[in-house]
């Protein structure tokens, strides 16, 4: 039986949810904020799955450094769609998922940082 982790159960579902409203933004012709948002917020489940790959600490930190990263991209290119007039889409469950990532990675990271 596969042991359950967190933080990429949590990124594969906010992936696809940040894909899910990319389909939505091209129905409405928004090409240049919804690719953006593509590929961070499915970015941020991609790294996160190669640092669970059995790998380095250096590297599985730097892995999930890069998640990070791309959160916190994600979550300004949400506030963005949130706070412009290129779409009505209500976008807060995704701000909330994605600051909830961050808060899980920033632990994570801590932790990791200190057993180096």
């Amino acid at each position: 039986m596969k042991k359950q982790n967190v933080i990429v159960d949590k990124s594969f579902n906010f992936s696809l949810n940040i894909i899910a409203l990319y389909k939505r933004l091209q129905t409405e012709k928004e090409y240049i904020v919804s690719k953006q948002l593509l590929r961070s917020g499915t970015s941020i489940g991609a790294n996160i799955s190669e640092a669970t790959a059995g790998c380095t600490k250096r590297d599985f930190i730097y892995k999930l450094t890069l998640s990070h990263k791309e959160a916190f991209e994600s979550r300004y290119w949400l506030e963005l769609l949130n706070k412009s007039d290129l779409t009505d889409i209500n976008v807060d469950k995704l701000l909330n998922e994605v600051n909830e990532l961050i808060k899980i990675l920033t632990r994570i990271l801590i932790t990791a940082r200190k057993n180096v």
